[in-house]
């Protein structure tokens, strides 16, 4: 079972995510800026607020939190390198449900923002959205320590593009076929890189960008770099678990769309139970390799155990 206490923590941060993201996405032009045009900022809006478990962000402050990193600290908010994350995420999601891409229609249970607005306005909100996360990562307000920015702007750089995010999701637009009429299966450890550049980079990241903002030794960043990795492949796996037993009311978003590709998945080469197991065995890794931080890793660990085991 996943932890209550954990989902109402994760909850309560969501909700102060959604704050602080308020005045971000505003319609008033910031620093430096002209003019932000109402339409773009709507369909930014759309895109981020009103829905998300903010579970990325949430793994940057826990695990700067791991450290004694706290929110509005004098080293700078950690909120504004998580919120960076999300920019990049949601900007995914939105580029990601274009008909030219897996041309879905309900994101979060509301209409996707090519839906909600037009292909042009969600490219540009897409486009936005992936600006504003290097703008806020850039910040003085959100690390103090210049050598610190560059090494978050650069991680978050290199997990988003090309031998990250972006390069896997070309290497799942191929997988379906796209771009070769003769469509050949995928082996494991294909599926597995694919897997970890598409959705795996970010939460890497995630883990990666708090131990960074709290100034983790060697060995300690190692370490929870490889739980960013097993927690970006439990997050796959768990997925497509959902996409062949859970219904899209239940969702938020379209199910069953791995099968109706024909794309290889982890659960349909190995099976339902296969991967249930695989799951078990990435928990109890994530777990061990958290134990020299004590009990102060306790979130983290129902982090994993929650990212495993959700429903939707």
């Amino acid at each position: 079972m996943i932890e209550p206490d954990f989902e109402h923590r994760l909850s309560a941060f969501a909700g102060e995510m959604e704050t602080f993201f308020v005045p971000l996405l505003a319609d008033a032009p910031g620093e430096g800026e002209m003019a932000r045009p109402a339409r773009l900022m709507a369909a930014m809006r759309h895109a981020v607020l009103g829905g998300g478990k903010r579970l990325r962000p949430f793994l940057v402050v826990e695990t700067a939190r791991l450290f004694g990193r706290e929110i509005g600290d004098k080293s700078g908010d950690v909120r504004f390198a998580a919120a960076a994350l999300e920019c990049v995420h949601c900007y995914s999601l939105v580029h990601d449900d274009l008909p030219a891409m897996d041309n879905d229609a309900l994101r979060r249970g509301q209409p996707t923002v090519h839906v909600a607005f037009d292909e042009a306005t969600a490219i540009l909100a897409g486009d936005a959205l992936l600006t504003l996360a290097f703008d806020l990562l850039s910040r003085p307000e959100a690390e103090a320590e210049p050598a610190v920015r560059l090494a978050l702007v650069s991680g978050l750089a290199r997990a988003a593009g090309l031998g990250g995010m972006v390069g896997g999701q070309m290497l799942d637009l191929a997988a379906e076929g796209r771009f070769d009429p003769v469509r050949r299966a995928l082996g494991e450890d294909e599926i597995r890189r694919l897997q970890a550049m598409k959705t795996g980079a970010l939460l890497r990241y995630a883990v990666e960008a708090g131990a960074r903002l709290g100034r983790a030794e060697d060995a300690e960043l190692a370490a929870l770099i490889r739980f960013g990795e097993i927690t970006g492949l439990a997050f796959q796996l768990a997925d497509d678990l959902l996409d062949e037993t859970q219904d899209a009311s239940v969702m938020g978003k379209a199910t069953a769309k791995d099968a109706g590709k024909g794309k290889g998945t982890l659960v349909s080469l190995h099976g339902i139970e296969m991967a249930r197991q695989t799951l078990g065995d990435l928990v109890a890794e994530a777990e061990a390799l958290l134990e020299p931080f004590g009990a102060h890793a306790d979130v983290l660990k129902a982090a994993a155990r929650f990212v495993a085991l959700r429903d939707r």
